[in-house]
């Protein structure tokens, strides 16, 4: 049975960490957030939906390449979670959602730590190093906004979009990895993501802002408060421009544009339904964006095939 103790507030009480990973292993897990796999998936997609797109016409995506990103988003997300949780760890201790993480909570060192980032690094550069040599100096330049982030939030009330550079990178590295090149659909492709981050983190963000007031450090949800909702509708229809436009330039067919209508009517349900002062809500909603992120990868796939009539 896992101990009520140790399970951290935004995790589902029935997380594998919890109820069957060996227990000195757990810490290092939480570290890097495997109990809570929803930031690997948005770390994944914008990579899947790169790869897919510079797929050639009428052919499926390279799984090979896919099956790397998987696990180079999983690493480099455990990496960037313990980097913050290092970089928060006098901070973590006075916010309830985020007081039983390992480090305030005693579980683990500031050494151990270091070393489990050190190590999670290592495992992301052996997946780097099976793309091609573009592709390698590109992901190596990732590594400086996976620093910046974490101290985005003491100096700018907007570090999502920080974040919304680290987690979006995939988009020009998972057509990297395919082309060996940068062309402009990936970049706008890229622009597209952090404007989505920029929308989800947003709503995220609101579960924390009366403890983030109290301890000091900012957000786009302090920022915005009360207008969340109109900047979603900005953010949220940049990301849905940029999606169209980018499959327009890669000559993606109509099945695209019809479940891209699905996508929409996603994001328009989040922003609905949103109420940023219910924080279980929010978090409900940031979770769904798994959601928008697979149906947008499915359009894209079925975009690279004609209608047979």
């Amino acid at each position: 049975m896992p101990r009520p103790d140790r399970i951290i507030a935004d995790a589902s009480k029935k997380n594998w960490v919890d109820l069957h990973a060996p227990e000195g292993l757990q810490p290092y897990l939480k570290l890097s957030r495997i109990d809570r796999p929803i930031g690997t998936w948005l770390l994944l997609f914008p990579c899947l939906w790169s790869i897919s797109l510079a797929a050639s016409k009428a052919s499926l995506p390279d799984f090979w390449l896919f099956a790397l990103f998987a696990a180079g988003a999983l690493v480099m997300r455990g990496a960037g979670c313990t980097l913050n949780d290092i970089a928060d760890r006098n901070f973590d201790g006075k916010v309830e959602r985020t007081k039983k993480r390992p480090i305030p909570s005693g579980q683990v060192s500031l050494i151990q730590a270091f070393l489990w980032l050190g190590f999670q690094c290592f495992i992301g550069l052996l997946v780097l190093l099976q793309f091609n040599m573009f592709a390698i100096l590109l992901g190596a330049a990732s590594l400086i906004l996976l620093a910046i982030y974490p101290f985005a939030k003491r100096f700018t009330y907007w570090p999502q979009f920080f974040l919304g550079l680290a987690f979006n990178y995939g988009a020009l590295l998972g057509w990297a990895a395919v082309e060996g090149s940068i062309s402009i659909a990936p970049v706008i492709l890229y622009l597209g993501g952090i404007a989505w981050t920029l929308g989800y983190d947003t709503i995220y963000a609101h579960q924390d802002k009366e403890d983030d007031i109290l301890i000091g450090v900012k957000s786009t949800a302090l920022k915005f408060g009360a207008t969340t909702k109109f900047w979603l509708v900005g953010f949220y229809s940049i990301t849905l421009i940029a999606l169209l436009v980018s499959g327009y330039l890669t000559s993606l067919t109509a099945p695209f544009y019809t479940v891209m209508a699905g996508a929409a009517v996603h994001l328009a349900w989040q922003i609905k339904s949103l109420d940023i002062d219910d924080a279980d809500l929010c978090l409900i909603l940031f979770k769904s964006n798994k959601v928008f992120g697979a149906i947008v990868l499915i359009g894209i796939v079925a975009g690279k095939f004609a209608l047979p009539f």
